[in-house]
């Protein structure tokens, strides 16, 4: 175990395991268990994500483990989480893993975060952007929802009594404030940021190996008190599959599987070892 010093100052913990070439996964790897796991899978989630990643790639590549998402909502960057400072922190997690190039997968956010990297640095000897599609992004309606959110948690509102009702997985309209002021506004302003990107021009290396994937059913429905706006990500990238494939992309549309099913581990795990030895055969 390492530690790698971010744009903020903070130290996050970067788990190293296996061996041959990098490949950074800002993801969290501990195990879930107990009650946490129990709501993770009520709402379709996967609470053994992070430790069969680690296993089911190890084996081939040195995997580079940071939890990201739990970092910044221990210690938020209300005021600096710019796409250049999101690149700029795996570059230094990088760095602390002692990987002078390296693979990225990110899944949402930290997708689209995986794209900006690209975008950044000439490091990377694979890309893959999961749970958001690189043509057409959502930026503007994930700002009206991270917008809504933080309006919510500088309210300070009392959890409502339809909070311990059972959950539907997929039912994101129904999800409660559980984060702060700074959590929240640190991703408005990232999407603030992102508002002017246009992603029908990045200038990713044309020689970049890289993989976009989503299930087709990702669509999630927001009501009125998230900014009443649909975020549409399977269906962008089936409607700019030809598109990407023709700029150098491989595009995987999952059929009737929504966000969270997507990145299952045993959705995810033999997609990525599939594409990636490709990708090590072909280089």
């Amino acid at each position: 175990m390492v530690e790698a010093l971010l744009h903020d100052g903070t130290a996050i913990p970067v788990r190293v395991n296996g061996d041959g070439r990098a490949l950074l996964i800002p993801a969290d790897v501990r195990p879930r268990s107990g009650p946490e796991a129990q709501t993770m899978r009520e709402w379709g989630a996967d609470p053994d994500l992070g430790p069969n990643l680690v296993s089911g790639l190890s084996h081939s590549y040195r995997v580079i483990a940071a939890d990201y998402e739990g970092h910044r909502m221990a210690h938020p960057a209300p005021d600096t989480l710019t796409p250049e400072n999101v690149a700029a922190d795996f570059l230094a997690i990088a760095d602390a893993a002692s990987a002078e190039t390296f693979g990225y997968y990110g899944y949402s956010w930290l997708g689209l975060c995986g794209l900006q990297l690209a975008i950044r640095t000439n490091r990377l000897w694979a890309l893959v952007m999961g749970g958001f599609p690189p043509r057409e992004g959502p930026y503007k309606s994930m700002l009206a929802v991270t917008r809504a959110a933080h309006s919510a948690a500088a309210r300070a509102p009392e959890q409502s009594p339809e909070a311990n009702l059972p959950v539907e997985p997929g039912d994101w309209d129904a999800a409660t404030i559980q984060t702060n002021e700074a959590q929240t506004r640190q991703f408005v302003t990232l999407y603030e940021a992102l508002q002017d990107f246009d992603d029908s021009t990045i200038g990713v290396a044309p020689d970049l190996p890289r993989l976009a994937f989503a299930g087709s059913a990702d669509h999630i429905v927001y009501g009125p008190r998230w900014g009443d706006v649909t975020v549409r990500i399977g269906e962008p990238l089936a409607a700019h599959e030809h598109e990407l494939i023709e700029a150098g992309w491989d595009v995987q549309v999952l059929p009737a599987l929504d966000h969270l099913g997507a990145m299952h581990s045993d959705v995810v795990v033999p997609l990525l070892q599939a594409w990636l030895g490709k990708v090590d055969r072909q280089q």
